[in-house]
């Protein structure tokens, strides 16, 4: 891959164990916000927002069935070291929402969140 991409939940979602409602993850609404306040650092990241229910397809394709849980930083070949979490077959991945924070901090030059 040439670039990061950052793997969203598109917001608005419903889940069947909950009948009536409506969702969203609050941690790919943390990431839109970053998105929204960085555009032009974050204009070298790939999002794709894509619907809750699984499997989810996009993500399989890359990281393979185990690694579905979003949101998701796939990083470009030219990633530095140690800031992946996991990987799939090579394909170095970041999951959970501090280190993502962090390697967009490292990759795109966006300031670190206060403590």
């Amino acid at each position: 891959m040439t670039r990061d991409k950052l793997f969203i939940l598109k917001p608005g979602f419903a889940d069947p164990a909950f009948p009536g409602q409506v969702f969203y993850c609050w941690h790919c609404v943390l990431m839109e916000g970053l998105i929204a306040s960085f555009p032009a650092a974050l204009g070298s990241v790939d999002v794709e927002r894509i619907e809750w229910p699984r499997p989810r397809q996009a993500v399989i394709d890359l990281l393979g069935p185990d690694h579905q849980s979003l949101p998701v930083l796939v990083l470009a070949d030219d990633a530095p070291a140690g800031l992946e979490t996991g990987q799939h077959q090579g394909r170095r991945f970041v999951a959970g929402k501090d280190a993502i924070l962090r390697a967009l901090s490292v990759r795109c030059g966006i300031p670190d969140p206060h403590p």
